[in-house]
């Protein structure tokens, strides 16, 4: 059997529908979706990266002018 790195989506796996939550007609409701899931993986990563940005190209602002470089006159 081979590692994956994220986790299995079906978490009722072989449980009856009678003992799952909630369980409706398409399945059961309101559980993201795997497609939401996997949207909300890259909203993370994209949102960590920009704020990384944020900080570095602040701190190069701010280290910018402290350095004297960034006087207009």
């Amino acid at each position: 059997m081979t590692r994956r790195i994220f986790s299995d989506p079906d978490l009722h796996g072989d449980i009856p529908a009678r003992v799952r939550p909630r369980l409706g007609e398409w399945g059961p409701s309101l559980v993201p979706s795997t497609r939401r899931k996997r949207r909300q993986r890259v909203l993370v990563v994209m949102g960590f990266v920009l704020a990384v940005v944020a900080v570095v190209a602040t701190w190069w602002l701010f280290y910018w002018m402290m350095t004297g470089k960034g006087a207009l006159f």
